[in-house]
């Protein structure tokens, strides 16, 4: 497949203007402020996984609206003490799997978090979390859900529950505090925006991250889940100012320019699902220190075990 975006020299300079609301602080600062009210209440239930180097725990939580999020927690069985812990975010239609996949972060040593996705895994990886709330004309998906109301937006639900996440982390005893953030595609804009959204987060590393520029992603992605927003657009005509309103309190180009934490993010320059633009817009958008690698002849699969590597070797720098 060819090149289905801007060279690469402009792709490293790439800033769009952004139509940014102006209470995009007040919504996220009231929206944290009323989920932190409600009690985390965490459990950690230990799964026989029969891992023989993990401990393997069923983790529950609350998230949004007092809702119970799922996950799994693995943590090296031989520890002399409290350790890092790696939270990590699942893409597109996947759920938390089942308790003996996913090990490498466990594997390198950290303890690992994977949280369940609201709604989703029955396309991937399996799920056991619901989505309650949802009401609303949308298209089959999950990206038009509430797209009239940010209030009522399915990403308001998922960014919470991710933010909660990583408090769950710290609330067990095998996790010393520091957490990095991680994931793929919807799991690398998830990172990115509690990333965005919480100033203790040790380090973030979002991999061809989703949910960025989304006004361009909807416009030129030719495969993938920002199509859900221009099926839905073509039928609900008089709607799309509104639907990009709402988008915009979701966006991480927006969300970016609030972030503190280090951050190593990935872009492949032959993506049709994430365009290597919409991954630039907000890595440029993006506050903290940063660093980026291209994979320019890679389509939505990215770097993949390359680029595992150079996660695993960037995060050892900044966990020592």
């Amino acid at each position: 497949m060819p090149y289905i975006d801007m060279p690469v020299a402009e792709l490293r300079t790439y800033r769009p203007a952004m139509d940014s609301p102006p209470d995009l602080s007040t919504f996220w600062d009231e929206t944290l402020a009323e989920a932190a009210a409600i009690p985390l209440d965490p459990s950690f239930e230990p799964v026989a996984a029969r891992l023989g180097t993990l401990d393997a725990y069923d983790v529950t939580f609350t998230g949004y609206g007092g809702q119970r999020v799922r996950g799994w927690l693995r943590v090296p069985a031989r520890r002399d003490g409290p350790l890092p812990c790696v939270v990590q975010y699942i893409g597109y239609g996947g759920g938390r799997g089942l308790a003996h996949e996913n090990l490498l972060w466990g594997a390198a040593g950290y303890a690992h978090l994977v949280m369940d996705t609201r709604g989703q895994g029955s396309q991937s990886t399996a799920g056991d979390t619901g989505d309650p709330v949802f009401s609303g004309p949308a298209h089959p998906g999950f990206m038009t859900r509430g797209i009239l109301d940010p209030t009522e937006y399915y990403y308001r639900r998922l960014y919470v529950d991710a933010v909660r996440a990583v408090d769950a982390a710290r609330a067990n005893a095998a996790v010393d505090g520091r957490v990095a953030v991680v994931g793929g595609s919807q799991g690398g804009g998830v990172a990115l925006a509690v990333a965005s959204l919480r100033n203790d987060v040790t380090a973030a590393m979002p991999d061809v991250p989703f949910l960025c520029q989304f006004p361009r992603g909807v416009a030129i992605a030719d495969r993938g889940p920002y199509q859900e927003i221009a099926t839905y657009l073509r039928v609900h005509r008089p709607e799309v100012e509104r639907a990009f309103r709402t988008l915009s309190y979701f966006d991480n180009v927006n969300l970016a320019r609030r972030a503190s934490a280090p951050a190593l993010f990935s872009v492949a320059l032959q993506d049709a699902v994430c365009p290597a633009s919409t991954v630039y817009a907000a890595y440029n958008a993006y506050a903290g220190d940063k660093e980026i690698r291209e994979y320019p002849f890679n389509d939505h699969e990215g770097g993949e075990g390359f680029h595992q590597a150079e996660q695993l070797a960037w995060l050892a720098a900044r966990m020592v």
